[in-house]
């Protein structure tokens, strides 16, 4: 499996159910890898039973579309850890519950983020899991909403949440 900027679709799954008992744990390279996989895996079954692609967000008042860009910032992300990882299991509840933090430019240093206009960090306190960042794009051409990047915050080593800005 190629961890870069391209979805390699061959070594997906079509008909795979992932538990947190299939993330692998570790920080090996063989462990990051698998859990792109699976984050990979994830995505195209979700996406396959919501052919929309999109999501309703309550703060926003507005859909979150799934797009290309979502996947693979999300899997080249959150693959890095088991707890992103085992975020991205909740795509619907973060999707549709996301607060909304701040509103900020794209990064123009970001080839990913060129086609946005602007960044949406928004946040999710999950249970089990903690705090959630998602990055939401403004599309520029028409003003969309394009889930770009979930990943868990980092906790300090008191086990409380540390601000990462974006």
């Amino acid at each position: 499996m190629k961890m870069n900027n391209t979805v390699d679709t061959a070594t997906i799954n079509e008909e795979v159910e992932i538990t947190a008992a299939d993330i692998p744990t570790g920080d090996s390279i063989e462990d990051k890898r698998a859990r792109h996989k699976l984050i990979l895996s994830f995505y195209h079954q979700w996406k396959r039973q919501n052919p929309d692609a999109k999501r309703y967000n309550f703060s926003l008042k507005a859909d979150i579309n799934i797009k290309n860009v979502s996947l693979v910032e999300t899997a080249g992300h959150a693959s890095l850890t088991y707890l992103s990882t085992l975020a991205v299991l909740q795509l619907d509840a973060i999707l549709s519950n996301a607060v909304l933090i701040k509103k900020v430019p794209a990064n123009p240093q970001k080839s990913n983020q060129n086609k946005f206009e602007s960044m949406l960090r928004m946040e999710y306190q999950c249970v089990g899991i903690g705090l959630i960042k998602l990055l939401v794009g403004v599309k520029r051409s028409d003003k969309t909403n394009v889930q770009y990047c979930i990943t868990v915050i980092k906790a300090d080593e008191k086990g409380r949440p540390r601000r990462i800005s974006q």
